[in-house]
């Protein structure tokens, strides 16, 4: 039996239950004993998976960082002027915000430029995972920059997200 099988099983156990195994019995005495349990489990649930989801972005920061270190060469050959938030534009609340701005641009220098490296697809998976959040400046607020700047701008922005949550 796995551990989901039990815990399901915990939380619809009726009182008149008369299991035949040990563990449904326990688990059945369990749930009849305290009403807090559905709330723990709840709560042991939330913390898994927020730890959990955390560590995947920092993963996936990770993997962007590499993905446009093989893509640098071609980003920067384009001659577009690009929105380009300032490290100094990204705080707590419009993190995700402005990453999507970059990964915008992006998107559209790898459509322009026809780039076609098998590294290229990591930008469009990033982007997706991004969240929309309310009460942030829109993309075409920040200032324009050359390509160049513009990748220089993006290093030091995931280089600040991954030591703010290394720490």
């Amino acid at each position: 039996m796995t551990a989901l099988q039990v815990i399901l099983f915990k939380l619809m156990c009726p009182r008149d239950h008369r299991a035949k195994s040990i563990q449904f019995q326990l688990t059945c005495v369990l749930r009849r004993d305290s009403h807090k349990t559905p709330l723990w489990l709840c709560f042991l649930i939330l913390s898994v998976l927020s730890t959990c989801s955390s560590a995947a972005s920092m993963t996936e920061i990770k993997d962007l960082q590499t993905c446009l270190g093989s893509l640098r060469v071609s980003i920067e050959k384009s001659d577009a002027m690009l929105y380009s938030p300032s490290v100094n534009e990204v705080t707590d609340v419009c993190k995700e915000k402005v990453l999507q701005c970059y990964m915008l641009e992006l998107l559209m220098i790898l459509e322009e430029e026809d780039i076609n490296d098998p590294e290229a697809p990591c930008i469009g998976h990033f982007s997706r995972d991004l969240k929309p959040e309310d009460g942030c400046p829109p993309c075409e607020i920040h200032s324009l920059e050359d390509s160049k700047k513009f990748y220089q701008n993006l290093e030091t922005i995931l280089q600040k997200i991954t030591d703010e949550n290394s720490i």
